[in-house]
């Protein structure tokens, strides 16, 4: 078929594609924000275990207070605990985990060298919640011995993201993509005003995989989505900034986190944001992509004529047109040929054929390097800008905000010096700027600040363009295997990133110190990959290995290869 001579003749990105595409765009705004939601509704606040009486005196090194929330607010649990006189005349030394009663005390000082019986908080805790007012880990005392459950909550969400990949891409493909649009971002909406009446956490947990699995599936179907329903000369532009509006996403977390403190306000807030979307999804068309691969003539040229009108055309294309030449004198054909066509000799492809020669390996597993290095560094570059120091809203709004520019610059230099040269350096600066955060002095806050956006900056140009990389790398008989198995790469990098940060408590940059050597290696490696600017998509095996053997002809650069990026 010739569908792409629609868009010659109704335009590439003409008025109708271009509401099209940023209606759907404007709800992958909820994606960013349901991916990152986590950073503060898992917020922990300095803690101490509370005493069974009232309060009458605190001290804390050389400061006294009359109460625990006087000192909580400058607590360090690393400096020592703080000590308290209670209405009985009881003396304890408070830490975040346990607690010390002293024996026949003499004087209420800080220091105490006497008896002391140490004890468990059983539950009982004391928050600062001077900056956070309420959180899942205050509300459910996620702290201590439940600390993990408070870290499990990104990991998990990750899981879901993953299996909702898997799941909403396949029934795409069966159903269509309007169908699957309009499900998962009605379920975005119901499942994340759950998450904020869940009530406890497990509750709290399998809603949010839940809403990880429609986030992630709305996500990978509206990549197709806008796709197919653009033109070949701004696909690349158009597949690229679908990213920019889940950095967009990222910006409304941190804004909403700094205007509102008390975790399921902040949720239902989050999830209703982009709920005006639900008033057009239901009118949105089938791409025409689907409609001719399933037959539906019809329905296509319905849509072709309604385009024309939209964008102020004469329709003259016909459906007819768009099926092979040989086909064109009855629309049946296609199918009749297809009835008749014997079974070709349709080899059963497997993971393995991505594996079918030592250069097709070394590509493989290259390819795969920089799928998971993109995804773990974009999620350690997001997630750990909250630990930065300084504000920490600030320094997540400008990790999504450092993203739009990326896209931009990454446009312009992919079609300009290549995929390779693209893509080598981003990661090599971003190993760089990782390498860098660790040799900063302590006090220079600013300094890493800027160091963790410009890593930010450039893994999210190599992030952006490996969908596209991976398309033009491989010929069409295991592209989908490709860019389906660089999506798991991609995946399990982003389930891996909130482990990767919880190292962070064995050294502070250890999570910057595995990124910037995966990165730098990666980056390296990604040195020996073919150049794909201006070639045409492979068809067989034996034009990609040639990819890696013949000079680069100066054939006219045509952005086809995104048809199949998704």
């Amino acid at each position: 078929m010739t569908v792409e001579r629609i868009f010659d003749e109704l335009g590439h990105f003409n008025r109708y594609q271009a509401c099209l595409y940023f209606a759907a765009v404007f709800q992958a705004i909820a994606c960013g924000i349901h991916y990152l939601a986590s950073v503060f509704l898992v917020q922990t606040p300095n803690f101490v275990c509370g005493v069974p009486s009232n309060i009458t005196n605190v001290l804390y090194g050389n400061l006294t207070g009359f109460s625990l929330e006087d000192i909580l607010p400058i607590f360090k649990s690393d400096t020592g605990p703080l000590v308290v006189r209670t209405a009985e005349g009881e003396q304890w030394e408070l830490s975040p985990c346990r607690c010390s009663l002293r024996i026949n005390p003499k004087n209420f000082t800080y220091d105490f060298d006497g008896n002391k019986t140490v004890k468990s908080c059983d539950g009982n805790f004391v928050y600062d919640l001077t900056e956070i007012h309420q959180s899942i880990v205050t509300d459910w005392d996620l702290v201590c011995e439940n600390e993990w459950l408070a870290k499990m909550c990104q990991p998990t969400f990750m899981l879901g993201v993953l299996v909702g990949a898997l799941v909403f891409g396949d029934i795409a493909d069966r159903v269509g993509r309007v169908r699957i649009l309009m499900f998962t971002s009605l379920c975005q909406f119901l499942f994340g005003v759950s998450v904020a009446f869940s009530g406890n956490y497990y509750f709290f947990l399998v809603l949010r995989f839940l809403l990880a699995m429609v986030s992630s599936g709305y996500l990978v179907v509206v990549f197709v989505y806008v796709t197919e329903f653009t033109g070949i000369k701004v696909r690349t532009w158009t597949s690229m900034h679908v990213h920019a509006a889940f950095a967009v996403g990222v910006m409304v977390v941190a804004l909403t986190g700094y205007l509102v403190r008390v975790w399921w306000i902040y949720q239902i807030i989050l999830s209703t944001c982009t709920s005006p979307f639900l008033l057009l999804c239901w009118k949105f068309p089938e791409t025409p992509f689907y409609l001719m691969a399933k037959g539906r003539h019809k329905e296509t040229q319905t849509l072709m004529d309604t385009i024309a009108s939209f964008n102020g055309l004469e329709s003259r294309l016909k459906v007819q047109e768009l099926l092979d030449p040989e086909e064109t004198e009855n629309g049946k054909a296609l199918l009749e040929e297809a009835e008749q066509r014997p079974l070709q000799s349709e080899k059963k492809l497997s993971i393995l054929d991505l594996f079918g020669s030592w250069r097709m390996a070394g590509r493989t597993c290259t390819v795969w390097a920089i799928w998971f290095i993109g995804s773990l560094g974009y999620y350690v570059f997001s997630l750990g800008s909250v630990n930065l120091g300084g504000n920490q809203y600030v320094n997540l709004f400008l990790a999504g905000a450092v993203e739009l520019p990326s896209y931009l610059v990454g446009c312009f230099a992919m079609d300009r010096i290549g995929r390779k040269k693209t893509c080598a350096p981003a990661l090599l600066l971003a190993g760089a700027a990782c390498i860098l955060i660790i040799v900063v002095p302590p006090e220079i806050k600013a300094l890493a600040i800027v160091l963790s956006m410009t890593g930010k900056f450039a893994i999210a140009i190599a992030f952006g363009l490996i969908y596209l990389y991976t398309c033009e790398l491989y010929p069409t008989i295991i592209r989908s295997l490709a860019v389906g198995s660089g999506s798991m790469m991609c995946r399990i990098g982003s389930v891996v990133a909130p482990f990767c940060l919880y190292l962070a408590d064995v050294w502070t940059y250890l999570p910057q110190l595995i990124v910037g050597i995966l990165a730098f290696i990666i980056g390296v490696l990604t040195l020996f990959l073919p150049e794909t600017l201006g070639r045409p998509l492979t068809t067989t095996l034996e034009e990609a290995e040639a990819l890696g053997r013949e000079p680069n002809k100066n054939s006219a650069l045509g952005d086809n290869e995104a048809e199949d990026s998704m």
